[in-house]
């Protein structure tokens, strides 16, 4: 039986995946694929955000080597990052 942390590595590289084939190198998020990914992938995340180039800072934060574009391990950080504030919200509200 595949564990629930299984599942979820495994929907978080198909996710990358589905976006990152869309164009140009499939191993990796252009700008687009990124915003599409956010939009449809995080649109809680982005609907909160009161930033209209949300999307263009987290690109830039997000590519570390600067090159254009978003690979698997940048984006885990995002993912990552994401986790941890949501985590860090769903324990101060459990504090009050």
């Amino acid at each position: 039986m595949v564990s629930q942390l299984e599942n979820a590595m495994d929907a978080l590289i198909k996710v990358f995946h589905r976006y990152s084939s869309r164009e140009g190198n499939k191993y990796k998020l252009s700008n687009t694929e990124l915003k599409d990914l956010i939009r449809e992938e995080l649109s809680d995340f982005l609907a909160a955000s009161k930033d209209p180039l949300v999307v263009e800072k987290i690109m830039n934060d997000l590519d570390e080597n600067r090159d254009g574009e978003v690979d698997f391990q940048e984006f885990v950080v995002l993912v990552a990052a994401l986790t941890v504030a949501c985590n860090d919200f769903f324990i101060q509200s459990m504090e009050k």
